[in-house]
């Protein structure tokens, strides 16, 4: 799930423990160009105070209007925007699009703090919901787990969040770190120089002490996490990617230019790595973006990270100093 849908959880849950009525709206299927993608969410208060999206901005305003004149659900109920060209256009729905939401009332939130517990384990959990009875039920979830929705029954897979493992506490990585959470990483950091790692700031992820290689044990990288060596140390960087090529991390990368990673990979030949498994380093790290300064730098890298989580094939390669 993407963290702005995960606040949107829990946003709701503090809403409700302190007092508030809230409605819940999933985004459960869209035609046409529809701006948010099926399992998006939307909480809004009793009072008008929303958080999430569930079409970028267009139909928002008139849930917020409907749920203060009228109040939040009885039950959940399947609501439909965009029917006619005048709803699409009346809405703001580009090229006709058509948005089909479940709302809910919010009245038992306990299947929400076992949700965030299952994401803070980093563990896939399903919850359908019985639009009929409003009764929930919480199931082990699968990897690529699609929304389903029969009229009656809604389910949803959720979490984990995707990681980020930074091997460096660098201002390259500083920047890659502050850049990635907005786009829905928890990151974390591993570099074992003092000298680094003390102006690193909490608030840019969470340093894990400890040497590259063991720190990418302990964390045991599954297909959603992403990790990228950008100390410029072969010392550290190496010794990180020996032990993330042969995990189940979608993204391996190292910073340096053509020459140096030609250089890496005849090292890690050496070890015990087979020739698939050093294919899979991305490196030189990034997209050719013609970037010069750590802030461009850290955006080719984060983009040549998202298109790999997104199944689009990385292009346009070319030497990062």
């Amino acid at each position: 799930m993407e963290i702005l849908d995960l606040e949107v959880l829990r946003t709701a849950l503090a809403w409700r423990e302190a007092g508030h009525e809230v409605s819940l709206a999933t985004v459960v299927q869209t035609w046409g160009s529809a701006p948010r993608p099926p399992g998006s969410l939307l909480a809004v208060r009793s009072d008008g105070q929303v958080i999430g999206s569930v079409s970028g901005g267009c139909i928002e305003d008139h849930l917020i209007a409907r749920l203060r004149e009228q109040g939040g659900p009885a039950r959940a109920e399947r609501v439909q925007y965009g029917v006619t060209r005048d709803q699409a256009q009346s809405f703001g729905l580009p090229c006709g699009g058509i948005l089909e939401l479940v709302l809910e009332p919010l009245q038992e939130t306990r299947w929400i703090s076992d949700v965030l517990k299952h994401i803070e384990l980093h563990q896939l959990v399903r919850r359908t919901l019985h639009l009929s009875s409003g009764e929930v039920q919480l199931t082990s979830g699968t990897q690529g787990q699609p929304l389903t929705f029969d009229g009656d029954r809604l389910s949803v897979t959720f979490g984990p969040q995707l990681r980020l493992l930074v091997i460096g506490a660098g201002q390259l990585s500083q920047i890659v770190a502050q850049m990635a959470q907005p786009l829905g990483f928890h990151v974390l950091m591993c570099d074992p120089r003092d000298e680094y790692t003390g102006s690193w700031q909490p608030a840019w992820g969470r340093h894990i002490a400890g040497m590259p290689d063991e720190v990418v044990l302990e964390i045991r990288p599954d297909t959603h996490t992403a990790i990228v060596a950008l100390t410029h140390d072969p010392k550290l960087d190496d010794m990180a990617l020996l032990e993330a090529l042969r995990s189940d991390a979608f993204y391996v990368g190292a910073l340096g230019s053509r020459a140096n990673n030609k250089k890496r990979r005849e090292r890690l030949a050496l070890f015990d790595l087979s020739a698939q498994q050093i294919e899979r380093l991305h490196g030189p790290v990034g997209l050719y973006i013609g970037s010069r300064y750590p802030a461009e730098i850290a955006l080719s890298i984060l983009a040549e990270i998202i298109s790999v989580k997104n199944g689009v094939a990385p292009s346009q390669k070319k030497a990062l100093l």
